[in-house]
């Protein structure tokens, strides 16, 4: 439809999710089915879908509900990060949520290109794909160290 002189990165969207559960906050995780990083762990996410997404936040939504059948959780932008490697099929900025959960009993269901989804301890999650260590890194920040308030 438009031609531009300059190639365009894809976005995507990422979503930190932390519960309050037993003796320390977890973090949910999904072990990936697909390269790049098969059976790895990540945060649950994937590519915005620009015909049909209405938004960031209904991307990282319709992501969380796909990939692990949480629904109904307020997520509130964490931040963009966007180093030229993050992504080793293309050149992708990841927009990350970051979303509590009070309710340690939810359950979560791996589906869509997730092999597994499960909770980690938030200060000892399993090696990370991509650079959601630095994400997460951001989201304990944002939670512990005095930063403005998530909620």
């Amino acid at each position: 439809m438009y031609c531009y002189d300059y190639p365009h990165p894809a976005v995507t969207v990422d979503c930190v999710i932390v519960r309050r559960a037993r003796e320390q906050p977890e973090v949910l995780l999904i072990q990936r089915k697909h390269a790049p990083f098969a059976g790895q762990w990540a945060f649950p996410g994937g590519f915005l879908d620009v015909d049909t997404d209405s938004s960031l936040e209904a991307a990282a939504h319709r992501e969380l509900q796909e990939e692990t059948s949480l629904t109904g959780i307020e997520l509130t932008q964490l931040g963009a990060w966007g180093d030229i490697d993050r992504d080793p099929r293309e050149r992708v900025i990841t927009v990350a949520f970051l979303g509590l959960l009070s309710d340690a009993t939810v359950p979560v269901r791996a589906a869509d290109d997730a092999r597994d989804a499960r909770w980690f301890p938030l200060d000892d999650p399993p090696p990370l794909a991509f650079d959601h260590a630095h994400i997460l890194a951001a989201a304990r920040r944002r939670l512990f160290d005095g930063l403005p308030p998530l909620l």
